[in-house]
């Protein structure tokens, strides 16, 4: 395979951070249709891996499976072009939208954008589902475990509770024969210590202050597992009622501008940063809550061979693959219900998942598509 340069890895990502709607697990379905089918840089057994390793840290899902991309092509520069290109984007659109929340006292509206993108967005989502679910849920046992973990996630079960007990019952019912318990301690062991450690970093001072901003938001990154609606919880208590730097209201718009922009949730930190302290307060909140991402990414790649090479490591893996489309799976269903909304989106939807699963058209241009088609039916 020819070598992938840098320049290749950034156009990439610079597009993806462009265009990826919907959450993470739409980010990873766009990014499974570009790695995996389109340009085979990665076999769907390798992302597999690579997203149940990333489902076991702290942080934003697909800018971390952005980075394990940018790894395994270039390594250390291209873990850095890769998660710094498919941020850039978003927190560039973010910074806009709040440079005009501070103007003008309000965010723009963009009802129409969302009304034809997100039944594209379901459509791609469903399209990974169905590439990944026969690799992940090959033998009846895997089968009824993740009918287990969609049931359990379905009823709020927290999501690390889901992926770390589905590897558990995976070891204990397919892993203990010829396998060593102590790898997938030796796997873990560097990575969840460093999740506890940071989330003793200390607060903030009260008064606002740009080093106060970045170490609040780097501690929000290390230890952050979930979707944007956890991170308004850990956002809330620490802006909101501890320090008093944000009202609700504000904080509410600034998690309302992470979730209408592409690219990660994450950077509802440009916007409150931006509303903190201006330029300056956007820059360092944004390097603050993404960078515990490249450490742990940094630490964890080189364990997933070692994982997949123990018998008893592989099936808290191979459990671990599971929980994840599960949660993919439950994410998808809740998009649904906001997504189809009436016949136009339904039958977009439909048709985004035709030209998906027939004719392989590019998921980019589909959620372009989506927008214009939004922008034109839209009520």
């Amino acid at each position: 395979m020819p070598r992938t340069t840098l320049a290749e890895l950034a156009r990439l990502f610079l597009r993806l951070g462009a265009t990826a709607f919907g959450g993470p697990a739409a980010h990873v379905a766009m990014l499974r249709d570009e790695v995996v089918k389109r340009r085979e840089w990665l076999t769907d057994a390798e992302f597999l891996d690579l997203l149940g390793a990333t489902n076991l840290i702290p942080g934003p899902n697909s800018t971390e499976m952005a980075i394990h991309v940018g790894w395994a092509r270039r390594r250390w520069a291209g873990l850095v072009v890769s998660g710094a290109a498919f941020i850039l984007p978003a927190t560039l659109i973010t910074g806009a939208l709040a440079w005009a929340y501070v103007r003008y006292g309000d965010l723009p509206q963009a009802r129409w954008l969302l009304y034809g993108v997100k039944p594209v967005i379901l459509a791609i989502v469903f399209q990974a589902l169905w590439g990944l679910a026969p690799l992940a849920i090959r033998t009846w046992p895997l089968r009824a475990l993740g009918a287990v973990a969609v049931t359990a996630a379905a009823f709020g079960v927290h999501e690390l509770a889901v992926l770390l007990g589905a590897g558990v019952v995976a070891v204990a019912a397919f892993g203990l024969r010829g396998g060593s318990g102590g790898a997938v301690c030796a796997g873990l062991g560097p990575i969840l210590p460093a999740a506890a450690g940071a989330a003793g970093l200390s607060a903030a001072a009260s008064a606002v202050t740009l080093n106060g901003i970045f170490w609040l938001f780097c501690r929000t990154g290390a230890v952050l597992f979930g979707s944007g609606y956890v991170l308004l919880a850990f956002l809330r208590a620490d802006l909101v009622e501890r320090l008093g730097w944000l009202t609700e209201a504000q904080l509410l718009d600034a998690i309302a501008a992470g979730q209408v922009t592409p690219g990660p949730v994450f950077t509802t930190a440009t916007f409150v940063g931006w509303l903190l302290a201006g330029p300056s307060g956007a820059l360092v909140a944004t390097a603050g809550i993404f960078l515990p991402a490249f450490v742990f990414v940094a630490l964890s790649t080189p364990l997933v061979p070692r994982l997949r090479a123990s018998r008893t490591a592989a099936a808290f893996l191979d459990g671990v693959n599971v929980a994840s489309l599960a949660l993919m799976a439950v994410v998808t269903a809740i998009l649904g219900r906001t997504a189809i909304v009436d016949l136009p989106t339904a039958l977009l939807g439909v048709l985004a998942a035709l030209l998906l699963l027939r004719f392989r058209v590019n998921s980019t241009w589909l959620v372009l598509g989506g927008a214009v088609v939004g922008a034109i039916i839209a009520p």
